[in-house]
């Protein structure tokens, strides 16, 4: 069954495989185009460099009307994502918009491993550490990121 949301996937899915954005990738999860499986790469000359982070995307047949619901799998240390995986990101809640294909959605949420805003903490501790003690933080995320590497 080919519904709107369903061609739109494929076309992001098309367009992910022919331009992929630096240090993420995402395919659909076992020929489901509603669930995907995405790996986002911490980014070079950050405590994130050498990470490789799982994220699932779930989407309805809403998209691209509504975001989906994207959530780490790996275990992660940051201001705003929650103990469960999920992501405290604007674009994900209230500032979505159509124009946003799982690309721009999985370049965001690197960008956001960088550029944490510990005004909207979903990790209060995090946040405290990013904004208190900066070198405890980065040596948290460093343990985050060595987890990634033999995290199944």
């Amino acid at each position: 069954m080919s519904t709107p949301s369903r061609k739109r996937l494929m076309r992001d899915f098309k367009r992910l495989q022919q331009d992929p954005p630096a240090g993420i990738s995402g395919a659909p999860h076992d020929n489901n185009i509603m669930l995907w499986n995405a790996v986002i790469f911490g980014p070079d000359d950050t405590p994130w460099d050498g990470g490789t982070f799982k994220l699932t995307l779930q989407f309805t047949e809403e998209y691209p009307n509504k975001p989906p619901t994207v959530r780490f799998v790996s275990r992660m240390f940051h201001p705003n994502i929650y103990a469960d995986g999920s992501i405290c990101l604007d674009i994900l809640q209230n500032q979505w918009s159509p124009i946003y294909d799982v690309a721009a959605i999985l370049t965001s949420i690197q960008s956001l491993l960088c550029d944490p805003n510990p005004n909207s903490p979903a990790n209060s501790e995090a946040a405290r550490m990013f904004s208190e003690n900066k070198r405890e933080y980065n040596r948290r995320v460093r343990e985050i990121v060595e987890q990634s590497w033999t995290a199944d």
